[in-house]
């Protein structure tokens, strides 16, 4: 006789994601099954017939789904509502405040992870890139293909590729700093990749060292961004009023755009006023799938009202 799966532990204890294969089969059933309930989430899809359409028995879609979020389909539905969004920026303003009190430290920043993070001059960024070395390679990712940029100070860019874009991914990334050297070597970037994407290793006395390459506004609004606890959102609005230019809001969205260091400086945990999602570099669908995975890491998924 087949074990009932347990998915109430699982959504209150979620196993840590590989980033192997597996990880990347995983995200192309999630994926799917994210641009289905998202493009008809009024509908409240069934679990058959996502699974119908994901080619997988019910079983399987939710033994992924818990596997890979932590949360069932059915919650990760309300972890990409309009709803949840909207409850994600309640007292907005009073989390980014706060995290400016306390200054860096706290277990909530960043997910857990531990960053550490300096900046090239400016002179540095008006030479595009000049003398500097930067290493890059793709790698699995609970997200899809990740590509991983470092330089001899650490990590410099991460961006996401579907499945025959990796070239359009590297040519977006490369053009941010046109002038710079850039060499393949994935044994390198892969350590950086199992770091990032693996829970168990955000730990506080291994941090992650990153270096941020661009305007004096930009890494200011970037630095910004690292304030933003996990399950928590932010508006435009209220990262100009931190940054002490309430007019500058669509400023600060380019900034947040140009974000070269997607999820580690978490652009992802802006959202529009009013709830919507806005936009997202690398697609609202893998916007949605990680505020939804993060979801499933951080505690229960608000009820829906």
């Amino acid at each position: 006789m087949t074990k009932a799966l347990d998915l109430s532990q699982l959504a209150s204890d979620p196993k840590p994601i590989s980033v192997g294969e597996e990880a990347a089969e995983n995200y192309a059933v999630v994926r799917q099954t994210l641009k289905r309930i998202t493009e008809d989430w009024r509908d409240q899809p069934t679990l058959e017939l996502l699974a119908k359409e994901a080619g997988l028995q019910p079983i399987q879609l939710q033994r992924v789904f818990a596997r890979w979020a932590g949360l069932t389909p059915k919650q990760f539905l309300q972890a990409i509502t309009l709803d949840h969004a909207k409850a994600l920026l309640r007292d907005t303003a009073s989390v980014l405040d706060a995290s400016y009190e306390v200054g860096l430290s706290g277990s909530s920043r960043l997910h857990d992870l531990f960053v550490t993070h300096e900046a090239m001059t400016p002179g540095d960024y008006r030479n595009r890139g000049a003398g500097l070395k930067i290493v890059y390679g793709f790698h699995p990712s609970p997200f899809g293909q990740v590509l991983i940029m470092v330089t001899d100070k650490g990590l410099a860019g991460l961006g996401f590729a579907d499945s025959g874009e990796e070239d359009i991914a590297l040519s977006d990334m490369c053009e941010r700093w046109p002038a710079a050297s850039f060499h393949h070597d994935p044994e390198e970037t892969a350590k950086y990749a199992g770091r990032v994407f693996d829970p168990q290793k955000w730990q506080e006395d291994q941090p992650l060292n990153i270096v941020m390459i661009g305007t004096d506004f930009e890494i200011r609004v970037w630095q910004t961004l690292l304030k933003i606890p996990m399950g928590k959102a932010t508006t435009y609005s209220d990262i100009a009023a931190c940054l002490g230019k309430p007019k500058a809001s669509r400023a600060v969205g380019t900034a947040v755009g140009r974000n070269p260091i997607s999820f580690v400086v978490p652009c992802h945990r802006v959202l529009a006023k009013g709830g919507k999602l806005g936009g997202y570099h690398w697609g609202l669908t893998r916007k949605r799938a990680i505020l939804g995975w993060e979801t499933g890491l951080s505690g229960p998924v608000l009820e829906c009202v």
